[in-house]
């Protein structure tokens, strides 16, 4: 089970891991030696206004937009950890800009992350999902290529000269601080074991998405909270994971950088276009602003099923409040940090390939006739090609990476999908004498990954319209996981 506590494995010799890995995972061939190295980069990925965001064409900019993260050298070839302030990046999207930035780093795609924050007034990019959409007349619309391809090369030019400019690293940082009334579970479930209230990033929301969802609903068999708005306010908040999780690079007694990771949906309120970095992204740079520019790159956690929708109720107020209680979460963690030698020995990069699989309902043939549909809705077309991406890359035998990147006794853990929390706290207690975060949102074409008992409790998020991966799914990433951690059953 999920949440089960698992024995922790032996490390090998030297710290280092050698032979004993399973034949699907991979690692730098040579041992790590010398001087551990970290460059930092930091690009403007805001869209042009005009360009498709995620429900609406980009009407204004309310913050822009950021690309950021850091190249670790000395640990084998390159590694390459890039946070991007998009909605998502699946598919060929998320392929392309592990390529090309791993090209521009000298290293190879296995070894580069790339991970959206989530934010819905951001752009998606998936670009063999626009290529399908294109072939039908419906291209750009979707995304904008030409802005996507150009906001990678920017990328790629910035971690060469990070990689030029490169700082020695003598010491990593760990922290970790409680963020007060952000976080709140989506799903809460009746005495029957089904969902029975379900809560979105506000307990108010718009009439046009209220009235789409209230058909999922009717479909599905769960009720939502804009019917149910006191009811969705004086629940509990659920399973959640309550902690920002900070890890910081040092040269002595000079920070370098910090990365900080949370599970919540980072939405107050969206939908027409207004482009924003959301209350995370404005945390994370009134954090960066308030330690004089000190790079701050922030990853969202496993939230696919964690929301504000308990605290928040859709106003620019709100957001304002909830940016607060973000940064102040932020700044205790920095405070709580503490610090620990780092050597090249102690820094390891973990690949575990999964074959992620696809959900039983995903019929080639009824996409593309969707997909074809003159008389469908653009919003059912463009679901079509993208989950066509996802079902033929699956059908292809093309895995998706898992990795983690091991700094002394911190783990991270890159995931994809809109992942529930649970992966996340079990990943934690595989290893509960040390200190591990997870990213998700990294390949977005699965779009909502739940536990395996949460397919059959209803509820939207394992609803067929945007979970692409079958029950079984649970099983095939904590596979990956525990082979990441080092753990046996």
């Amino acid at each position: 089970m999920l949440l089960q506590r698992l024995s922790v494995a032996l490390f090998a010799a030297l710290g280092f891991v050698v032979a004993g890995l399973a034949a699907s995972s991979t690692e730098a061939a040579d041992k790590p030696s010398g001087q551990i190295r970290v460059g930092t980069f930091n690009v403007d990925a805001t869209p042009p206004l005009g360009s498709p965001v995620a429900y609406a064409a980009a009407r204004k900019i309310d913050d822009p937009l950021s690309a950021r993260g850091m190249v670790v050298l000395g640990a084998g070839d390159p590694i390459v950890l890039c946070a991007v302030d998009w909605i998502g990046i699946g598919n060929t999207g998320n392929q392309i800009w592990r390529e090309q930035l791993a090209e521009a780093a000298g290293t190879t795609p296995d070894r580069v992350a790339v991970h959206a924050l989530h934010q819905h007034d951001g752009p998606r990019c998936d670009f063999s999902a626009e290529e399908l959409l294109a072939s039908v007349g419906l291209g750009g619309r979707n995304m904008d290529v030409v802005f996507a391809r150009q906001t990678i090369k920017k990328v790629g030019e910035a971690i060469r000269e990070a990689i030029a400019n490169a700082q020695p690293v003598t010491h990593v940082g760990i922290g970790q601080a409680k963020v007060d009334k952000v976080a709140s579970n989506r799903r809460l479930l009746g005495p029957d074991g089904k969902v029975s209230l379900f809560r979105m990033s506000s307990w108010k929301i718009e009439p046009r998405i209220a009235d789409r969802l209230k058909k999922s609903s009717d479909k599905e068999g769960y009720r939502l909270s804009p019917f149910h708005p006191e009811e969705a306010m004086a629940a509990p908040e659920g399973v959640i994971d309550p902690f920002v999780k900070m890890v910081s690079l040092w040269n002595g007694d000079q920070p370098l950088l910090c990365l900080t990771y949370y599970a919540c949906h980072p939405q107050s309120y969206f939908g027409q276009g207004d482009v924003t970095c959301e209350f995370v992204g404005i945390a994370r740079n009134q954090r960066q602003e308030a330690l004089n520019g000190l790079l701050h790159v922030h990853f969202n956690g496993a939230g696919g099923n964690i929301a504000a929708g308990k605290y928040n109720d859709g106003s620019p107020e709100l957001r304002k409040v909830l940016t607060a209680r973000m940064a102040d979460g932020m700044r205790r963690a920095w405070e709580a940090t503490k610090k620990q030698p780092l050597t090249a020995d102690a820094v390891e990069w973990r690949v575990a390939p999964v074959q992620v699989p696809p959900r039983e309902i995903l019929v080639e043939s009824e996409l593309e006739k969707t997909l074809h549909d003159d008389n469908a809705e653009y919003s059912a077309r463009s679901s079509a090609a993208r989950k066509l991406s996802f079902l033929r890359r699956r059908k292809a035998g093309i895995p998706i990476d898992l990795t983690c990147l091991k700094l002394g006794n911190a783990y991270i853990v890159h995931m994809p999908g809109e992942l529930f929390v649970e992966y996340q706290l079990a990943a934690q207690k595989l290893r509960p004498e040390d200190f591990v975060c997870m990213a998700a949102y990294g390949d977005y074409g699965t779009g909502y990954i739940g536990t395996e008992i949460a397919y059959s409790q209803g509820g939207y998020e394992t609803s067929p319209g945007v979970s692409n991966t079958a029950p079984s799914v649970e099983k095939a990433l904590m596979g990956g996981v525990k082979q990441l951690l080092q753990v046996k059953d």
